[in-house]
């Protein structure tokens, strides 16, 4: 097994992964993007210089990175791309291998230049974007939780709320989302973490640590969701029936590239929510439930192995297919430096995995895997 040291001794490296494992993000005791008050400041992340093709430039973090199987490059190094935001999420890739991302307390999206490294500010007013992601159409749907929505931004800026409510009552607070590229079809997690940005009077505002929701009287009822395309009504596809256990933070999501497999994760204070991969049946709905990695966290990506990559308080851990861990990238020298909210591959060539995280921050590095394939062949967008 081969140890990969980054800035320290080798012989040091699966010692530090294990102890930087027991910790929990730093600031996340309330849950991912709970912010202290009301934030008012000013993201300001601007580009380190400018780059040529696929090579990141800025601030090297010299941290240990745990690669048994070389998915990074051989001379792959964590870059900080830009800083000075106040909770960066959400990272989605275009056509052309740019990032969209959102500083959420702010109510804003970025876009990262994948050719130059220069960080942009692309859009005010968000709806809270959270976890966010392309349609076939270069659409941004986005998961906005200041009115528990589902937004379709368009290129222009323009918005349409896709959908508002379950059954007719106020979603939790929807956090991230997934296409099947074989369909359209979205998914959508929506747990339940009170924001102080909620206006008063909203009935989801409540003390730490949540109790009820719009969607549970008692515990978080927190449930997976799907869109038909085309459709106006979500589809509740997780269920105590199917072995889900709805008075928890579900928050991550990816799939297959064939719109086979559902990957789905949940939030807790020690990263050890747990993920759980379904079955994608015809219609959307999920089966087969069972349980991937006791490892949890926040947003996820996929190579083109099928490799899940989830975004925790240690940083970004990989697991292969069958669960096993094979891969960490902590995204601080100090094990409880913030973690990550999560990842995305980008770049023109799609082996630049993307990472917001540190909280404040965006982070990059070159892999030697690309992301999994989005083939929008059969997908027809019709929002």
């Amino acid at each position: 097994m081969e140890i990969r040291a980054r800035g320290l001794a080798a012989v040091m490296v699966s010692l530090a992964c294990l102890m930087t494992m027991n910790f929990a993000s730093a600031g996340n005791n309330k849950g991912p993007g709970k912010q202290p008050g009301h934030s008012h400041g000013h993201g300001h992340g601007h580009g380190h210089g400018h780059g040529h093709g696929n090579k990141l430039e800025g601030e090297v973090i010299p941290v240990e990175i745990y690669d048994p199987l070389g998915l990074v490059s051989r001379n792959g190094q964590l870059i900080s791309i830009a800083k000075g935001f106040s909770f960066t999420e959400g990272p989605a890739a275009d056509k052309h291998g740019n990032v969209f991302f959102t500083d959420q307390p702010n109510d804003r999206i970025y876009r990262w230049d994948a050719r130059t490294n220069d960080v942009t500010l692309w859009l005010e007013g968000t709806g809270r974007s959270n976890g966010m992601i392309f349609d076939c159409d270069d659409n941004l749907i986005a998961a906005a939780d200041m009115y528990g929505e589902l937004w379709k931004i368009r290129p222009n800026g323009s918005h349409k709320v896709l959908i508002d409510n379950y059954q007719g009552k106020l979603l939790n607070g929807p956090n991230d989302v997934w296409i099947n590229p074989t369909n359209a079809g979205i998914y959508l997690t929506d747990p339940i973490f009170p924001r102080d940005y909620w206006e008063v009077g909203d009935p989801r505002q409540q003390d730490w640590e949540p109790t009820r929701s719009e969607q549970s009287p008692q515990g978080k009822g927190g449930h997976v969701y799907y869109l038909p395309d085309g459709a106006r009504k979500l589809v509740r596809v997780t269920s105590d029936a199917l072995g889900w256990e709805s008075d928890a933070w579900p928050n991550g999501v990816v799939g297959t590239p064939d719109g086979k497999k559902l990957y789905v994760n949940k939030w807790y204070y020690d990263n050890k929510g747990g993920t759980w991969v379904f079955d994608i049946k015809r219609d959307g709905s999920l089966a087969n439930m069972r349980k991937f990695t006791d490892w949890g966290g926040d947003g996820m990506s996929m190579d083109e192995r099928g490799n899940v990559y989830i975004s925790n308080g240690v940083g970004v851990m990989a697991f292969d297919p069958r669960g096993n861990h094979i891969l960490t990238i902590p995204t601080s020298t100090n094990p409880t430096g913030g973690g990550a909210t999560n990842n995305t591959f980008a770049g023109s060539d799609g082996k630049t995995l993307f990472i917001t995280g540190p909280s404040k921050e965006i982070t990059a590095i070159r892999m030697n895997v690309r992301g999994a394939s989005s083939s929008c062949d059969n997908c027809r967008s019709k929002h």
